[in-house]
């Protein structure tokens, strides 16, 4: 019989691999969403008879939520713990995509995505929290990370693949279905495995702030995904304008007051910092509004299933997943200025190479740029990721780190709310793929521009 430190030795191994599994089974929930809703968008379209606007709010809704409160959620398990914060996460999570699954319509398919993103801003600041806590030991805490970061990238690349094989054998309410099963596994392993952990627990949440950049992001995405339907002048859309230039004037002027704010404006006065999070904001403005884009493009005007779309869009991410540590030692010989530069200027040449894109267009056209594209996206994620970071002192990366989480995630939304609103969806298929493709490239090389300009 092994002794009692034998013993001792094995069950901290099995509660440390239930804890990886359970934060990064969490994380896999939150990334799967962010990608796997897009290759269903034709097939709600079909069932709930919505407009493209809908569809762009079935993106957005969970993005809205994810982005605007992600930062009060690293605050909140700070203060009431991270196991807590976390498993509540879940929870909501997991009911949300209960409401989901079942919607009726576009409305409660909306407001479920809403709590959904509520769900994952909990998770996704807090699975790396509850992981660096965990393991005190730097090579166990880098292991851990490197696979946490793995199983993301895998849930990143299968998202379209999965999204489309699901939506094609069992309708589109089974990308939520999904969840159910995921999430209840990770309740459980989290009740097993994770200790109860806290933060700064001297801060205070800054609730102010928090209402103010939800309210600003609400009502610039509505007028952007609304005024394309309702006109540019129309009242709402005019209040909806009013309301984001109000509310985005009162958060810069609270967050400068309050003793301990939501984002440090700070951060913003120097230019690396600031350089690295607006080209990171453009990235992920071309990448998601592309997804959207591409998503329509292949089902309604090529006429393919939802999981040949599927099939297609990982291939973006493959070089990305496959290459990602490739990444990182970039960055580390060649530094966080150039590579960011080199990584996003290959992206735009790509998206760029895809704005020719026609309903006959065959896929070998266009795979050779979806991988250019991927592997642009090697080098370019974390290098934005680094020079923010490295551009505040090192007992402030963590806020650095989730200002840059923050940024990324807002400016996915805006990039489908934007570049969504060239397309055109007619009984025929669509139209304007080509100009949501050119706006996403011009944004991938200005962030290329910015970041030659600003990081350091």
């Amino acid at each position: 019989m092994p002794d009692a430190s034998t013993q001792a030795v094995r069950d901290a191994s099995v509660s440390s691999l239930g804890l990886l599994l359970a934060v990064s089974l969490g994380l896999s929930m939150v990334q799967l969403d962010i990608t796997v809703v897009n290759v269903a968008l034709p097939a709600i379209h079909r069932e709930l008879h919505t407009s493209l606007s809908g569809l762009q709010w079935v993106s957005d809704a969970y993005a809205l939520s994810f982005s605007s409160l992600m930062l009060g959620a690293g605050e909140l398990a700070d203060l009431h713990g991270r196991k807590r914060v976390y498993t509540i996460g879940l929870v909501v999570f997991v009911l949300a995509s209960l409401l989901c699954a079942l919607s009726p319509n576009l409305a409660w398919l909306n407001a479920a995505r809403v709590a959904q993103g509520v769900g994952a801003a909990a998770l996704l600041p807090n699975s790396l929290a509850i992981l660096r806590q965990a393991f005190v030991d730097a090579r166990l805490r880098a292991r851990a990370i490197g696979l946490w970061a793995g199983i993301s990238g895998v849930a990143l690349v299968a998202g379209p693949t999965l999204g489309g094989v699901l939506v094609d054998a069992l309708g589109w309410r089974a990308i939520f279905w999904i969840n159910l099963p995921v999430g209840l596994a990770a309740l459980l392993l989290t009740a097993r495995s994770v200790r109860e952990s806290h933060g700064d627990t001297q801060r205070r949440l800054d609730v102010t702030g928090q209402a103010l950049a939800t309210v600003c992001l609400a009502a610039m995405l509505f007028a952007l995904i609304e005024g394309h339907a309702l006109g540019w002048t129309a009242p709402p859309i005019l209040l909806a304008g009013g309301a984001t230039a109000l509310a985005g004037g009162l958060f810069v002027w609270w967050e400068g007051r309050v003793a301990q704010p939501l984002i440090p404006l700070a951060f913003f006065r120097r230019p690396a910092f600031t350089g690295a999070n607006v080209a990171a904001g453009l990235m992920n403005f071309g990448v998601m509004g592309m997804l959207f884009a591409m998503s329509l493009f292949f089902q309604h005007a090529q006429g393919l299933s939802a999981a040949q779309a599927g099939v297609r869009l990982s291939l973006m991410f493959l070089p990305f997943v496959a290459l990602v540590s490739f990444g990182g030692r970039l960055v580390g010989r060649f530094g966080a200025r150039w590579t960011a530069v080199a990584g996003l200027a290959l992206m735009g040449i790509a998206y760029l190479g895809l704005t020719r894109v026609q309903a006959q267009t065959p896929f070998s056209a266009m795979a050779p740029w979806l991988l250019l594209a991927g592997l642009g996206l090697v080098p370019a994620m974390p290098a934005v990721v680094h020079a923010a970071i490295g551009a505040v002192p090192p007992e402030r990366a963590g806020m650095a780190s989730a200002v840059n989480n923050t940024a990324r995630q807002a400016a996915g939304a805006l990039g489908i709310a934007l570049l969504g609103g060239f397309l055109h969806l007619h009984a025929g298929g669509m139209v304007g793929a080509g100009a949501a493709l050119l706006g996403a490239a011009l944004a991938l090389l200005a962030g290329a521009l910015i970041g030659a300009w600003t990081i350091r």
